[in-house]
Protein backbone atom coordinates (compact mmCIF):
# COMPACT_ATOMS: atom_id res chain seq x y z
CA UNK A 1 0.00 0.00 0.00
CA UNK A 2 1.41 3.19 -1.09
CA UNK A 3 2.32 5.76 1.56
CA UNK A 4 0.68 8.94 2.50
CA UNK A 5 3.02 12.10 1.79
CA UNK A 6 1.46 15.65 2.58
CA UNK A 7 4.12 18.59 1.33
CA UNK A 8 3.11 22.21 2.59
CA UNK A 9 4.53 24.50 -0.14
CA UNK A 10 4.43 24.46 -3.71
CA UNK A 11 8.06 27.07 -3.86
CA UNK A 12 11.26 24.90 -5.14
CA UNK A 13 11.40 22.52 -2.69
CA UNK A 14 7.82 21.36 -2.85
CA UNK A 15 8.04 21.34 -6.94
CA UNK A 16 11.20 19.18 -6.36
CA UNK A 17 9.99 17.10 -3.74
CA UNK A 18 6.76 16.06 -6.22
CA UNK A 19 9.05 15.31 -9.50
CA UNK A 20 11.31 12.84 -7.54
CA UNK A 21 9.29 11.00 -4.64
CA UNK A 22 8.41 7.98 -5.98
CA UNK A 23 4.74 7.94 -7.48
CA UNK A 24 4.65 4.00 -7.12
CA UNK A 25 5.51 4.19 -3.48
CA UNK A 26 3.84 7.30 -2.54
CA UNK A 27 0.22 9.11 -2.80
CA UNK A 28 1.39 12.67 -2.35
CA UNK A 29 -1.22 16.08 -1.45
CA UNK A 30 0.70 19.34 -2.20
CA UNK A 31 -1.18 22.17 -0.07
CA UNK A 32 0.01 25.80 -0.76
CA UNK A 33 -1.71 29.09 0.09
CA UNK A 34 -1.99 30.41 -3.80
CA UNK A 35 -2.12 28.27 -6.75
CA UNK A 36 0.94 28.81 -8.60
CA UNK A 37 4.59 28.18 -7.95
CA UNK A 38 6.35 31.98 -8.48
CA UNK A 39 9.76 32.34 -9.52
CA UNK A 40 10.81 34.62 -6.96
CA UNK A 41 15.21 35.81 -8.38
CA UNK A 42 12.86 37.64 -11.12
CA UNK A 43 10.14 39.32 -8.71
CA UNK A 44 12.14 42.57 -9.21
CA UNK A 45 11.94 42.85 -13.09
CA UNK A 46 7.90 42.73 -12.24
CA UNK A 47 8.11 45.41 -10.23
CA UNK A 48 10.13 47.39 -12.28
CA UNK A 49 7.63 46.69 -15.52
CA UNK A 50 10.06 45.00 -17.41
CA UNK A 51 8.85 41.08 -17.57
CA UNK A 52 5.08 40.38 -17.19
CA UNK A 53 3.85 38.30 -13.85
CA UNK A 54 2.64 35.47 -15.81
CA UNK A 55 6.39 34.67 -17.16
CA UNK A 56 7.61 33.78 -13.81
CA UNK A 57 4.32 32.53 -12.52
CA UNK A 58 2.91 28.76 -12.99
CA UNK A 59 -0.04 27.16 -12.07
CA UNK A 60 -0.02 23.65 -9.82
CA UNK A 61 -2.28 22.21 -11.68
CA UNK A 62 -0.72 22.61 -14.76
CA UNK A 63 2.74 21.49 -13.61
CA UNK A 64 1.52 18.03 -12.71
CA UNK A 65 -1.81 17.73 -14.49
CA UNK A 66 -0.39 14.38 -16.18
CA UNK A 67 0.47 13.02 -12.68
CA UNK A 68 -1.82 10.84 -11.59
CA UNK A 69 -0.48 10.25 -7.97
CA UNK A 70 -0.35 13.60 -7.09
CA UNK A 71 -3.36 15.52 -5.70
CA UNK A 72 -3.29 19.25 -5.18
CA UNK A 73 -5.21 21.60 -2.68
CA UNK A 74 -5.84 25.84 -2.39
CA UNK A 75 -5.67 26.07 1.41
CA UNK A 76 -3.58 27.57 4.21
CA UNK A 77 -2.55 25.01 7.14
CA UNK A 78 -3.60 26.30 10.19
CA UNK A 79 -1.53 23.16 12.46
CA UNK A 80 0.16 20.10 12.79
CA UNK A 81 -1.18 17.37 14.98
CA UNK A 82 1.87 15.43 14.99
CA UNK A 83 0.24 12.63 17.26
CA UNK A 84 -2.81 12.08 14.95
CA UNK A 85 -0.49 12.49 12.24
CA UNK A 86 -2.58 15.07 11.06
CA UNK A 87 -3.00 18.86 9.37
CA UNK A 88 -5.86 20.91 9.98
CA UNK A 89 -6.62 23.78 7.25
CA UNK A 90 -8.94 25.81 6.51
CA UNK A 91 -11.01 23.83 4.30
CA UNK A 92 -10.46 20.48 6.67
CA UNK A 93 -8.12 17.83 8.59
CA UNK A 94 -5.92 15.53 6.35
CA UNK A 95 -4.23 12.51 7.14
CA UNK A 96 -0.33 11.45 6.56
CA UNK A 97 2.41 9.19 6.81
CA UNK A 98 5.44 11.55 6.01
CA UNK A 99 4.86 15.17 6.44
CA UNK A 100 6.95 17.46 4.51
CA UNK A 101 7.13 21.39 5.14
CA UNK A 102 8.65 23.51 2.17
CA UNK A 103 6.38 26.88 3.35
CA UNK A 104 9.34 29.28 2.95
CA UNK A 105 9.53 32.51 4.29
CA UNK A 106 7.67 35.67 4.28
CA UNK A 107 9.37 39.54 4.53
CA UNK A 108 10.64 40.30 8.72
CA UNK A 109 9.93 43.33 9.74
CA UNK A 110 11.87 43.41 12.81
CA UNK A 111 8.66 44.12 15.10
CA UNK A 112 8.06 47.58 13.71
CA UNK A 113 4.28 47.47 13.05
CA UNK A 114 4.65 50.96 11.41
CA UNK A 115 6.97 49.80 8.55
CA UNK A 116 4.99 46.50 8.26
CA UNK A 117 2.18 48.72 7.82
CA UNK A 118 3.45 51.23 5.70
CA UNK A 119 6.18 49.82 3.51
CA UNK A 120 5.78 47.40 0.54
CA UNK A 121 6.88 43.87 0.41
CA UNK A 122 8.52 41.62 -2.36
CA UNK A 123 7.99 38.08 -1.50
CA UNK A 124 5.02 37.35 -4.45
CA UNK A 125 4.18 38.05 -7.54
CA UNK A 126 1.46 40.06 -6.40
CA UNK A 127 3.36 42.21 -4.09
CA UNK A 128 5.34 42.65 -7.45
CA UNK A 129 2.37 43.79 -9.23
CA UNK A 130 1.40 45.85 -6.10
CA UNK A 131 4.70 47.93 -6.57
CA UNK A 132 4.51 48.48 -9.87
CA UNK A 133 1.38 49.97 -9.91
CA UNK A 134 2.17 51.87 -7.18
CA UNK A 135 4.84 53.66 -8.83
CA UNK A 136 3.56 54.26 -11.81
CA UNK A 137 0.25 55.43 -10.33
CA UNK A 138 2.88 58.10 -8.22
CA UNK A 139 4.20 59.31 -11.76
CA UNK A 140 0.54 60.26 -12.83
CA UNK A 141 0.42 61.91 -9.68
CA UNK A 142 3.50 64.08 -9.93
CA UNK A 143 1.96 65.29 -13.02
CA UNK A 144 -0.48 67.37 -11.63
CA UNK A 145 1.26 68.16 -7.89
CA UNK A 146 2.76 71.33 -7.04
CA UNK A 147 6.34 71.52 -6.57
CA UNK A 148 6.33 71.52 -2.80
CA UNK A 149 4.85 67.96 -2.78
CA UNK A 150 6.59 66.43 -5.46
CA UNK A 151 9.11 65.61 -3.29
CA UNK A 152 7.83 62.37 -1.34
CA UNK A 153 6.63 61.48 -4.77
CA UNK A 154 9.74 61.47 -6.20
CA UNK A 155 11.94 60.07 -3.64
CA UNK A 156 11.92 56.08 -3.52
CA UNK A 157 13.34 54.43 -0.86
CA UNK A 158 14.72 50.37 -1.12
CA UNK A 159 15.67 48.99 2.53
CA UNK A 160 18.12 45.77 2.19
CA UNK A 161 21.09 45.55 -0.04
CA UNK A 162 21.21 41.98 -0.28
CA UNK A 163 20.54 40.71 -4.11
CA UNK A 164 16.55 41.76 -3.90
CA UNK A 165 17.69 45.34 -2.91
CA UNK A 166 20.67 45.82 -5.01
CA UNK A 167 18.76 44.49 -8.58
CA UNK A 168 15.63 46.69 -7.36
CA UNK A 169 17.99 49.69 -7.24
CA UNK A 170 19.74 48.87 -10.57
CA UNK A 171 16.73 48.34 -12.45
CA UNK A 172 14.67 51.51 -11.01
CA UNK A 173 18.24 53.52 -12.06
CA UNK A 174 18.07 51.93 -15.16
CA UNK A 175 14.15 52.79 -16.22
CA UNK A 176 14.97 56.31 -14.84
CA UNK A 177 17.46 56.81 -17.53
CA UNK A 178 16.10 54.87 -20.31
CA UNK A 179 12.61 54.76 -20.06
CA UNK A 180 10.66 56.94 -17.80
CA UNK A 181 11.72 60.94 -19.50
CA UNK A 182 9.70 59.45 -22.30
CA UNK A 183 6.73 58.17 -20.71
CA UNK A 184 6.38 61.57 -18.76
CA UNK A 185 7.98 64.16 -20.62
CA UNK A 186 6.04 66.27 -18.06
CA UNK A 187 8.57 65.54 -15.09
CA UNK A 188 11.94 66.51 -14.09
CA UNK A 189 13.81 63.04 -13.40
CA UNK A 190 17.03 64.53 -12.37
CA UNK A 191 14.75 64.65 -9.19
CA UNK A 192 13.56 61.32 -8.69
CA UNK A 193 15.76 60.27 -6.22
CA UNK A 194 16.83 56.87 -5.37
CA UNK A 195 17.66 55.33 -1.79
CA UNK A 196 19.09 52.14 -1.09
CA UNK A 197 19.63 51.85 2.87
CA UNK A 198 21.81 49.15 4.35
CA UNK A 199 22.61 48.30 8.09
CA UNK A 200 26.01 46.48 7.39
CA UNK A 201 28.74 48.22 5.91
CA UNK A 202 28.25 46.83 2.81
CA UNK A 203 25.83 46.21 -0.16
CA UNK A 204 25.97 42.05 -0.80
CA UNK A 205 26.99 41.19 2.30
CA UNK A 206 27.27 37.59 2.44
CA UNK A 207 29.58 38.17 -1.00
CA UNK A 208 33.57 38.71 -0.99
CA UNK A 209 34.68 42.04 -0.83
CA UNK A 210 35.50 42.50 -4.24
CA UNK A 211 31.78 41.68 -5.52
CA UNK A 212 30.86 44.24 -2.65
CA UNK A 213 32.99 47.45 -3.84
CA UNK A 214 31.70 46.12 -7.70
CA UNK A 215 28.38 46.68 -6.77
CA UNK A 216 28.52 49.48 -4.69
CA UNK A 217 30.90 51.22 -7.26
CA UNK A 218 27.91 50.19 -9.87
CA UNK A 219 25.02 51.54 -8.10
CA UNK A 220 26.46 54.79 -7.35
CA UNK A 221 27.85 55.70 -11.05
CA UNK A 222 24.12 54.69 -12.05
CA UNK A 223 22.88 57.35 -9.59
CA UNK A 224 21.62 55.37 -6.51
CA UNK A 225 22.01 56.80 -3.18
CA UNK A 226 23.72 54.06 -1.08
CA UNK A 227 23.28 54.69 2.93
CA UNK A 228 25.23 52.13 5.01
CA UNK A 229 25.93 51.12 8.15
CA UNK A 230 22.25 52.91 9.26
CA UNK A 231 19.19 51.25 9.81
CA UNK A 232 15.52 52.60 9.14
CA UNK A 233 14.21 53.07 12.87
CA UNK A 234 10.11 54.11 11.61
CA UNK A 235 8.13 54.94 8.46
CA UNK A 236 4.73 56.08 8.51
CA UNK A 237 4.37 56.40 5.14
CA UNK A 238 5.24 59.46 4.38
CA UNK A 239 8.66 60.37 6.62
CA UNK A 240 11.11 57.41 6.97
CA UNK A 241 13.43 57.99 10.05
CA UNK A 242 16.99 56.54 10.04
CA UNK A 243 19.31 55.66 12.83
CA UNK A 244 22.02 58.28 12.00
CA UNK A 245 18.63 61.28 12.45
CA UNK A 246 18.11 61.71 9.01
CA UNK A 247 14.58 61.92 8.04
CA UNK A 248 13.70 61.22 4.19
CA UNK A 249 10.48 62.22 2.35
CA UNK A 250 8.73 59.56 0.35
CA UNK A 251 5.53 57.98 -0.38
CA UNK A 252 7.09 54.50 -1.33
CA UNK A 253 9.35 52.00 0.88
CA UNK A 254 10.00 48.49 -0.62
CA UNK A 255 11.02 46.62 2.39
CA UNK A 256 13.70 44.04 1.62
CA UNK A 257 15.65 43.86 4.53
CA UNK A 258 15.42 40.34 6.16
CA UNK A 259 13.19 36.96 6.11
CA UNK A 260 11.56 35.18 8.68
CA UNK A 261 10.00 31.95 8.44
CA UNK A 262 6.18 30.78 7.60
CA UNK A 263 5.41 29.78 11.10
CA UNK A 264 2.99 26.96 11.53
CA UNK A 265 1.17 25.90 14.85
CA UNK A 266 1.78 22.74 16.34
CA UNK A 267 5.29 22.19 16.69
CA UNK A 268 7.16 22.52 20.28
CA UNK A 269 9.41 25.79 20.11
CA UNK A 270 12.76 24.40 20.88
CA UNK A 271 12.21 22.74 17.14
CA UNK A 272 12.12 26.78 15.90
CA UNK A 273 15.19 29.20 15.80
CA UNK A 274 14.16 32.53 16.67
CA UNK A 275 14.07 33.58 12.88
CA UNK A 276 11.28 30.77 12.71
CA UNK A 277 13.32 28.11 10.83
CA UNK A 278 12.79 24.76 11.64
CA UNK A 279 15.76 22.70 13.28
CA UNK A 280 16.42 19.83 11.54
CA UNK A 281 19.20 17.09 11.06
CA UNK A 282 21.15 15.89 8.31
CA UNK A 283 18.64 13.98 6.94
CA UNK A 284 16.07 17.01 7.10
CA UNK A 285 14.49 15.68 10.05
CA UNK A 286 12.51 17.15 12.55
CA UNK A 287 14.00 15.87 15.93
CA UNK A 288 11.53 14.07 17.97
CA UNK A 289 9.26 13.57 15.24
CA UNK A 290 10.59 10.39 12.80
CA UNK A 291 7.97 11.17 9.60
CA UNK A 292 8.34 15.00 10.20
CA UNK A 293 10.45 16.63 7.69
CA UNK A 294 11.45 20.45 6.92
CA UNK A 295 13.17 21.50 3.73
CA UNK A 296 14.03 24.43 1.89
CA UNK A 297 14.09 28.38 3.48
CA UNK A 298 12.37 27.48 6.56
CA UNK A 299 14.75 24.51 7.33
CA UNK A 300 17.93 24.94 9.44
CA UNK A 301 20.49 22.49 9.26
CA UNK A 302 23.46 22.61 11.37
CA UNK A 303 27.08 21.23 9.44
CA UNK A 304 30.44 21.59 9.33
CA UNK A 305 30.66 23.63 6.29
CA UNK A 306 27.18 25.77 7.33
CA UNK A 307 27.34 26.16 11.31
CA UNK A 308 25.10 28.76 11.09
CA UNK A 309 22.85 26.62 8.65
CA UNK A 310 22.26 26.68 4.88
CA UNK A 311 21.86 30.02 2.68
CA UNK A 312 18.25 30.88 1.97
CA UNK A 313 18.52 30.23 -1.91
CA UNK A 314 16.96 28.02 -4.51
CA UNK A 315 20.16 25.63 -4.97
CA UNK A 316 19.56 24.41 -1.63
CA UNK A 317 15.81 24.30 -1.76
CA UNK A 318 16.13 22.13 -4.58
CA UNK A 319 19.27 19.58 -3.40
CA UNK A 320 17.37 18.98 -0.41
CA UNK A 321 14.09 18.19 -1.90
CA UNK A 322 15.85 15.68 -4.01
CA UNK A 323 18.03 14.44 -1.24
CA UNK A 324 15.07 13.78 0.77
CA UNK A 325 12.60 12.00 -2.26
CA UNK A 326 15.74 9.38 -2.73
CA UNK A 327 16.18 8.78 1.62
CA UNK A 328 12.40 8.32 1.73
CA UNK A 329 12.73 5.93 -1.05
CA UNK A 330 15.56 4.06 0.12
CA UNK A 331 13.56 4.06 3.94
CA UNK A 332 10.94 2.25 2.66
CA UNK A 333 12.71 0.07 0.41
CA UNK A 334 15.40 -0.84 4.02
CA UNK A 335 18.19 0.41 2.02
CA UNK A 336 20.65 2.53 3.66
CA UNK A 337 19.83 6.59 3.13
CA UNK A 338 22.38 9.07 3.31
CA UNK A 339 23.05 12.36 5.05
CA UNK A 340 22.69 16.06 2.93
CA UNK A 341 25.68 18.29 1.86
CA UNK A 342 25.26 21.12 -0.32
CA UNK A 343 28.19 21.54 -2.62
CA UNK A 344 28.22 25.86 -3.20
CA UNK A 345 28.51 26.13 -6.77
CA UNK A 346 28.29 30.00 -6.20
CA UNK A 347 26.15 33.11 -5.44
CA UNK A 348 25.44 36.15 -8.38
CA UNK A 349 24.06 39.35 -8.20
CA UNK A 350 22.70 41.53 -11.67
CA UNK A 351 22.87 45.68 -11.15
CA UNK A 352 21.77 46.74 -14.36
CA UNK A 353 22.20 46.34 -18.27
CA UNK A 354 26.13 44.60 -18.68
CA UNK A 355 26.21 45.38 -14.47
CA UNK A 356 26.87 41.87 -12.34
CA UNK A 357 28.83 40.15 -10.03
CA UNK A 358 29.48 36.53 -10.28
CA UNK A 359 31.49 34.12 -7.76
CA UNK A 360 31.94 30.53 -8.57
CA UNK A 361 34.05 28.39 -6.22
CA UNK A 362 37.34 28.90 -7.38
CA UNK A 363 37.27 32.61 -9.67
CA UNK A 364 35.12 36.12 -9.22
CA UNK A 365 34.01 38.07 -12.23
CA UNK A 366 32.13 41.11 -12.61
CA UNK A 367 30.98 43.30 -15.68
CA UNK A 368 29.42 41.79 -18.91
CA UNK A 369 30.51 38.11 -18.69
CA UNK A 370 28.96 38.22 -15.40
CA UNK A 371 25.61 39.53 -16.75
CA UNK A 372 25.42 36.93 -19.41
CA UNK A 373 26.20 34.06 -16.95
CA UNK A 374 23.27 35.89 -14.53
CA UNK A 375 20.95 35.70 -17.55
CA UNK A 376 21.58 32.07 -18.47
CA UNK A 377 21.83 30.27 -15.00
CA UNK A 378 18.23 31.83 -14.06
CA UNK A 379 16.83 31.00 -17.75
CA UNK A 380 17.70 27.25 -16.58
CA UNK A 381 15.71 27.58 -13.57
CA UNK A 382 12.52 28.59 -15.05
CA UNK A 383 10.23 25.72 -15.23
CA UNK A 384 8.77 25.53 -18.99
CA UNK A 385 10.05 26.45 -22.03
CA UNK A 386 7.53 28.31 -23.28
CA UNK A 387 8.57 30.74 -20.11
CA UNK A 388 12.14 30.91 -21.04
CA UNK A 389 11.59 31.71 -24.25
CA UNK A 390 9.35 34.36 -23.66
CA UNK A 391 11.61 35.37 -20.58
CA UNK A 392 14.50 35.55 -23.36
CA UNK A 393 12.68 37.33 -26.05
CA UNK A 394 11.60 40.06 -23.58
CA UNK A 395 15.27 40.54 -22.51
CA UNK A 396 16.77 40.62 -26.02
CA UNK A 397 14.00 43.06 -26.88
CA UNK A 398 14.53 45.60 -24.14
CA UNK A 399 18.18 45.22 -24.29
CA UNK A 400 18.15 46.33 -27.59
CA UNK A 401 15.47 49.05 -27.52
CA UNK A 402 16.05 49.79 -24.08
CA UNK A 403 12.47 50.02 -23.29
CA UNK A 404 9.54 47.84 -22.79
CA UNK A 405 5.73 48.12 -22.98
CA UNK A 406 4.58 46.42 -19.60
CA UNK A 407 3.61 49.43 -17.69
CA UNK A 408 0.43 48.46 -17.22
CA UNK A 409 -1.62 49.76 -14.00
CA UNK A 410 -3.46 46.55 -13.08
CA UNK A 411 -6.35 47.47 -10.21
CA UNK A 412 -9.74 48.26 -9.12
CA UNK A 413 -11.25 51.58 -9.96
CA UNK A 414 -14.36 50.29 -7.49
CA UNK A 415 -14.40 52.72 -4.77
CA UNK A 416 -14.47 51.15 -1.17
Amino acid sequence: MKKKVIIIGGGFAGIQLVRNLDKSLFDILLIDKINHHQFQPLFYQVATSQIEPSSISFPLRHIFNKTQSTQIRLAEVKQILPDKNQIQTDIGIFDFDYLIIASGCKTNYFNNTNIKANSFPLKSTFDAINIRNHILTIFEKTLSETNENKKALLNLIIVGAGPTGVELAGAFAEIKKHVLPKDYPGIDFSNFTIYLIEGSKNTLNNMSEKSQTASMNYLMKMGVQVITGVFVKDYDGKIATLSNGQNIESVTMIWAAGVTGNKIDGLPKECWTPTNRIIVNRMNQIENFPNLYAVGDIAWMQTPQYPNGHPQVANVAINQAKKLAKNLKHQIQNKTTSEFEYKDFGTMATIGRNKAVVEFLHFKFKGYLAWLVWMFLHLMLILSVRNKLIIFINWAWTYTSKDSALRLILKSNKKE
